[in-house]
């Protein structure tokens, strides 16, 4: 490596921006750099900072990121600072002004651009090809980009535009690297999955790609994320139920019950659709751990639509559950509504579903003990190896702590029995079976 060529790659946000990031370091090393991520080694003169730029929160630790290091290039420890992705996608103009001492803003595909800034060239053999920085038995699988149902509150569409889909080729070329290089489980995310196709072949392929994808010999575990409940298509619950690679598990944001609120979201389904859905879903794959999402405190949101809401989630006992305060984003349809719930009120709303969640979640848990389920073991902290089933996504969802002692020989990435011993709201503990 020539001296100076060290770039540590930031990653803010979701695993659409862990895939971005990932195409970048593949290609920053086939061009000579040595490349860190997420790294405290201050070795690095040059940071690139990809940031998020979806609700308050995320954009607030963008900005403080941003800005530390800024901090660190004033102070000597760092050379070069850029910033890509969705905040930068969005608010280039202002930052800017706001931040001149960034060496420059790119947004969500300027991938070249920054290998230019960086006398880099875009390697055409590397397309397909990224590193791994999660551990190497996971990765993420980006099918598609962009989103076209334009909810109220949603900037996404803003940011990263109009759906398109990657060919089903690419997709199999990229997923047999990852798998040559360890990895067991791949997880499906886009915007919309379930729309995947429809633009490059005419009708909605998620089940055939999921098809094409189990065909890979040491894939083990397919799991499928941001599905969309407007004009869900069934044949993927039926690839679920019938292939064993599919992890019996639907990412699937509901965002609200309330007939009045899904109109206002501009959601594109009703209460009675999404009930029947829910139904649906659980007839055909009746194991299926199913995880939401909910936003409170839309503007137009009253307590009847919100009591409605708690019967709801009292209702469908979802399996993993996560609720959002609603967050104002310039340029979208609810931007333009009187914000009629006070910050508080929102909070409130959020604490009592997460209250209700975690006595359901409990629940659940404790009428797993006894039972035996294949985990994947993600990693060890003193006597526990800790590990997830096929119930369970990295990072967002709960874990499985197993007791364990060298001599059992398990290590990172290996799959194994597990008999439950004890729950927790948002865990489970066992013993190797």
């Amino acid at each position: 490596m020539r001296e100076g060529k060290d770039v540590n790659v930031v990653t803010l946000g979701c695993s659409k921006n862990v895939v971005d990031s990932e195409y970048l370091l593949k290609q920053l090393k086939v061009n000579g750099w040595n490349i860190q991520f997420d790294s405290n080694d201050t070795s690095a003169r040059t940071v690139i900072i990809n940031t998020c730029g979806f609700i308050a929160d995320a954009k607030e630790e963008s900005i403080d990121t941003i800005l530390s290091y800024i901090d660190a290039k004033r102070n000597g420890m760092v050379d070069k600072v850029y910033v890509m992705g969705c905040l930068s996608q969005r608010y280039k103009d202002d930052l800017e002004k706001e931040i001149p001492e960034v060496d420059g803003f790119f947004g969500v595909n300027h991938l070249q651009e920054i290998l230019n800034k960086l006398n880099a060239e875009y390697s055409k053999s590397s397309a397909n090809l990224r590193e791994i920085t999660t551990p190497k038995h996971y990765a993420y699988l980006k099918i598609s980009e962009g989103c076209n149902w334009n909810c109220g509150f949603c900037a996404i569409p803003l940011i990263r535009g109009k759906h398109i889909s990657k060919p089903i080729e690419e997709l199999v070329v990229q997923a047999e690297d990852l798998v040559r290089r360890g990895v067991k489980e791949l997880m499906l995310i886009a915007q919309d999955s379930t729309f995947y196709g429809k633009d490059i072949y005419g009708e909605r392929r998620i089940a055939h790609l999921i098809k094409k994808l189990s065909q890979i010999e040491t894939l083990e575990w397919i799991r499928v994320h941001y599905t969309y409940p407007a004009q869900f298509p069934l044949d993927l619950l039926a690839e679920m139920a019938s292939n064993p690679k599919v992890c019996k598990y639907i990412d699937i944001p509901f965002q609200h019950i309330s007939s009045n609120m899904l109109k206002t979201m501009k959601r594109r389904i009703t209460r009675d659709q999404t009930l029947k859905l829910i139904s649906k879903i659980r007839e055909i794959v009746p194991d299926v751990a199913i995880r939401t999402t909910l936003l409170v405190g839309h503007p137009g949101e009253t307590e009847k639509d919100f009591e409605e809401l708690m019967q709801f989630v009292e209702w469908a006992k979802f399996d993993r559950l996560g609720v959002f305060a609603y967050s104002e984003e310039e340029g979208t349809a609810s931007a333009n509504l009187p914000d009629t719930v006070s910050e508080t009120v929102k909070q409130i709303r959020v604490d009592q579903i997460m209250e209700l969640q975690s006595s359901i979640s409990l629940a659940k848990n404790k009428a797993r003990i006894g039972k035996t389920y294949k985990v994947i073991i993600d990693r060890f902290e003193g006597q526990w190896a800790v590990g997830r089933t096929q119930y369970d996504s990295p990072e967002v969802d709960q874990e499985v702590l197993i007791k364990h002692t060298e001599e059992d020989g398990i290590t990172e990435g290996d799959f194994v029995n597990c008999i439950v011993t004890s729950a927790e709201e948002y865990d489970l503990f066992g013993d190797l079976a």
